[in-house]
């Protein structure tokens, strides 16, 4: 079938046909949402590859974009990789601080212990971007950075205990470190395994906390022949 030809010159199936330029328009996105799809996109790639494995032609070629629009935004893969960990970092002290509404030191515990878990389940890439070292030289960023901040949630709690039990408050960011530390590295085991459940996780968890704090002794001593 031969299509009409129109008095500009053009088919009728070229004038159903959208320009290129009229395709551009329909799919082109406002800045913010460009950082957006950047920031996802890189996301999954850190998880994947982590940030050596990652490059900024690969985030470019996924978003269908130059890499001058990746510099752009970001200024390099540097800042795109610290802006994803300061998201991940944010959203899992918002629900660890948020899941802390409990009275009791034990059901605190359990709250801490399911915020981390639930973190993991829900923002796995996220997680698995944290518990890589950090190759971008700040001070934030890193896992031990995320215990820190994370201690730093429980401390008063654990040394308002510590002071109702006649035990010294100040040892309380000792053992907030201790505890936290305990939880993540173990959070960290269940990312791949993933056997027993979540809730059978984090019940021994508070097992092994809440059983070691309930007979804690106000000065421990050390039994074998090093003292110092």
């Amino acid at each position: 079938m031969i299509d009409d030809v129109a008095t500009d010159g053009s088919t009728s199936s070229e004038k159903s046909r959208p320009s290129p330029s009229r395709r551009a328009r329909r799919v082109r996105m406002t800045g913010k949402e460009r950082r957006e799809q950047l920031l996802d996109i890189g996301r999954a790639l850190f998880a994947d590859k982590g940030f050596e494995g990652t490059s900024v032609e690969e985030i470019a070629a996924r978003a269908g974009v130059s890499k001058p629009v990746v510099y752009e935004h970001f200024g390099g893969k540097e800042g795109l990789y610290a802006v994803v960990v300061d998201r991940e970092m944010r959203q899992l002290l918002d629900m660890v601080t948020g899941a802390l509404t409990a009275g009791h030191p034990r059901e605190l515990l359990e709250q801490a212990a399911f915020a981390l878990l639930d973190y993991i389940e829900s923002y796995t890439d996220g997680f698995r971007i944290l518990v890589r070292d950090s190759p971008v030289a700040q001070s934030t960023g890193t896992f031990a950075s995320l215990i820190s901040d994370i201690a730093t949630q429980v401390e008063d709690i654990l040394g308002l205990e510590f002071k109702a039990r006649g035990f010294d408050p100040k040892l309380a960011p000792l053992y907030a470190q201790a505890l936290v530390g305990m939880v993540a590295l173990t959070g960290q085991w269940w990312l791949d395994v993933r056997k027993p459940e979540k809730a059978e996780v984090a019940a021994h968890l508070v097992n092994l906390c809440w059983h070691g704090l309930e007979n804690l002794e106000a000065k421990p001593r050390l039994i074998g022949h090093r003292k110092n």
